[in-house]
């Protein structure tokens, strides 16, 4: 069954990751080799997790990459499905 509001992955980054090891954002996005601004923006949501951040993010606090990408695409899809609107034809064999 589909998650109808998941987190966006930012979100689950700072109350998982950040905030049980006392790390502010700077000295995350130092650990994991990416700008401040960069990290920031994928922790308040204003940018995604792309493959090379998911295996960054798998290297630095654990989990496979595919899950990271996985919580990302999964926040996408519920984002989308909200605001769908579609009709769209059936095709069967």
């Amino acid at each position: 069954m589909a998650m109808l509001n998941p987190p966006h992955p930012g979100a689950v980054i700072r109350e998982l990751c950040l905030e049980p090891l006392g790390l502010s954002v700077t000295a995350a996005a130092e650990g994991l080799g990416v700008t401040r601004k960069a990290f920031s923006e994928l922790l308040n949501g204003h940018s995604g997790i792309s493959p090379e951040m998911a295996l960054r993010l798998s290297l630095g606090f654990g989990g496979t990459a595919e899950s990271w990408i996985q919580q990302q695409a999964l926040y996408e899809l519920a984002q989308v499905r909200k605001k769908a609107n579609l009709t769209v034809k059936r095709f069967a064999a």
